[in-house]
């Protein structure tokens, strides 16, 4: 038995990515439960693990238990349904995906924001599309949005990127998951990311993405009027980032969790 302890199941990367997991260990014959304080099962992606309503959590029973404090983060799993094998054409204008709630100071989305703008000037032409578990915030420069979409289900986060031709993540280096720059490589999304430790991380060659300083909205910007202008580039990028997301296939993943697991007596993790 696998138990995860979950304190809230609102759309996150560690929560979707404990829900991700649960799923392909279930798929590899365990019996997983999720115990959680939440009223409800998540309502934005379907789970084949068994839930367990509670009032407080409380290290529990014989087998494996995942709490809180498991490093989810280096179990980033992507769901199969974002990898495509074929690539469609691009849009026109090319469709641009900001990703993150921007009253999370660890997503950069202003310098997101500052990024496109950037472009824009320098007489590019795009869509940018935003997508956010929270309502945009007071601040955000809504008249340069052409679409804005909230608190999306896993199908919809899927089509959505599918939807997308280039992904841009702004994020500081405080950020763990980089989950939706993953979901964007799965894709085949060309993408422009800040030199973090967790994007850097994805592979040790810097062939995959376009990489600019963290907080640096005009560097991020010259990296993104490259992408925008270069069709011949962003298939590179599209290609090479789909073969770094392998890593992160759901049943590649869950085999080295399992090894993890499994090298470990069996208690809290």
């Amino acid at each position: 038995m696998i138990t995860i302890l979950l304190d809230d199941t609102g759309i996150s990367p560690r929560v979707q990515t404990a829900l991700a997991q649960a799923d392909a260990l279930v798929d590899r014959g365990h019996e997983v439960r999720i115990v959680t304080t939440a009223d409800a099962p998540v309502s934005w992606r379907s789970s084949r693990a068994r839930w367990e309503f509670v009032d407080k959590l409380r290290p529990a029973g014989e087998g494996i238990v995942l709490d809180t404090a498991f490093p989810w983060n280096r179990f980033v799993t992507v769901d199969d349904g974002m990898f495509r094998a074929r690539l469609p054409r691009e849009s026109e204008p090319l469709r641009v995906l900001l990703s993150g709630p921007s009253q999370s100071e660890v997503c950069g989305i202003h310098d997101g924001y500052g990024a496109v703008a950037h472009a824009r000037w320098f007489h590019q032409k795009l869509d940018l599309i935003r997508a956010s578990p929270w309502a945009p915030g007071r601040d955000e420069p809504l008249d340069s949005v052409q679409e804005f979409h909230v608190s999306l289900s896993t199908p919809e986060t899927t089509r959505l990127m599918h939807s997308c031709d280039v992904l841009i993540a702004p994020s500081h280096r405080s950020e763990e998951f980089g989950l939706a720059a993953a979901e964007g490589l799965a894709a085949g999304v060309a993408a422009a990311m800040t030199s973090i430790p967790v994007y850097r991380a994805f592979d040790a060659k810097d062939d995959f993405a376009l990489f600019a300083p963290e907080d640096n909205a005009v560097e991020l910007g010259e990296k993104l009027i490259e992408l925008l202008s270069d069709a011949g580039l962003r298939q590179r990028l599209r290609t090479r980032g789909r073969e770094v997301a392998e890593r992160w296939r759901a049943p590649r993943v869950a085999e080295h969790l399992e090894k993890f697991l499994y090298d470990r007596p069996a208690s809290a993790v």
